[in-house]
C-alpha cells in the first residue's frame, strides 16, 4: 500500500511539473469570475438568486460551470499516459519493480484528484464572486443542493476524463484522447428519442436533469444513469489496461 501511494505521489507530482498544469484551473477562475460578473450585470433572473448559495447550486453542475470544469480537466490530464510513449520514459516505468495495472491505476487515480481539483477550484470562485454579486450565505436546503450538484459535476466530469483516458492509453495521442473527450462532451446535448439511446452514454452523464428536467427518456432514473456510467467506465478502464499491459515497449 505504501508503495502503490508513493506512485501516486510520483504521477501527481508529475503533474505539478508541467508548465501547463495550472493554465486549465487559472482559466477556469478567470471564466467562473467573468460569467458571475457577466450573469449579475445583464441577466434578467438576477432577482431570482437571493444568496450565492443559490447561486452556485445553479452553477457548479455540468448544465453551468461543470461543463467547462469537464472540458478543461479532459485537457489537464489526457495525456497522463499517452506523454510517457511520446517522450520514451514509459519505458523507465516499466522497468522498475512494479506492475503495470499498478502503474496505470495510479495514473488514473491522479487524473481523477485533477478532475476533483478542478470541481473545487470552480466551486471556490463561483462562491467568492458569487458572495460579492449576491450575498454570502443561503439557507440549509440550498447547500444540500450544492453539494448534490457539486457531486452530480464531479460524475459528469469524471466520465469524460476517464473516455480520455482509455483512449490515450489505446492510442498513445495526447490529442486524439483530447478529441475523444471534447467530441464525447459536445454528445452530451444531443438527444434522441428511441428506446436505445437510453443505454448510450451520453444522455446517462448528466445527472444534474433528473433534479431540474426530469428523465432524459422514458424508463431512465437516476439510479439507471449510475449503473450505465458505471459499466461504460469499468470498460474503458479494462480496455485501457488490457492494452496497457500487452503493449511492446521495446
Amino acid at each position: 500500500m505504501r508503495n502503490f501511494t508513493r506512485l501516486i505521489q510520483n504521477e501527481w507530482l508529475k503533474l505539478t511539473k508541467k508548465r501547463s498544469f495550472w493554465v486549465p484551473p487559472v482559466l477556469l477562475i478567470v471564466i467562473s469570475v467573468l460569467v458571475t460578473v457577466m450573469l449579475y450585470k445583464f441577466s434578467s433572473n438576477v432577482a431570482e438568486i437571493d444568496s450565492v448559495a443559490a447561486y452556485l447550486a445553479g452553477m457548479v453542475g455540468a448544465s453551468g460551470l461543470g461543463q467547462f470544469a469537464a472540458i478543461l480537466s479532459v485537457v489537464g490530464t489526457a495525456g497522463i499516459v499517452a506523454q510517457e510513449y511520446a517522450q520514451g520514459t514509459v519505458k523507465f516505468l516499466l522497468i522498475r519493480s512494479r506492475g503495470r495495472g499498478e502503474i496505470l491505476l495510479s495514473k488514473y487515480t491522479a487524473a481523477v484528484m485533477y478532475t476533483l481539483m478542478m470541481i473545487l477550484i470552480a466551486g471556490a470562485a463561483l462562491y467568492v464572486s458569487g458572495g460579492f454579486a449576491f450575498g454570502f450565505g443561503g439557507t440549509g436546503a440550498q447547500w444540500l443542493d450544492v453539494l448534490r450538484e457539486s457531486a452530480y459535476g464531479f460524475v459528469y466530469s469524471l466520465v469524460y476524463v476517464t473516455l480520455a483516458f482509455m483512449v490515450g492509453a489505446l492510442t498513445r495521442s495526447t490529442g486524439v484522447a483530447i478529441g475523444a473527450g471534447l467530441t464525447g462532451s459536445m454528445f452530451g446535448g444531443i438527444m434522441i428519442f428511441k428506446d436505445f439511446y437510453k443505454y448510450v452514454l451520453f444522455p446517462n452523464a448528466d445527472l444534474s436533469v433528473y433534479g431540474t428536467a426530469g428523465p432524459p427518456l422514458p424508463g431512465m432514473s437516476i439510479g439507471f444513469s449510475l449503473i450505465v456510467l458505471a459499466v461504460y467506465m469499468a470498460i474503458f478502464l479494462a480496455a485501457g489496461y488490457t492494452v496497457f499491459r500487452r503493449r511492446d515497449v521495446a
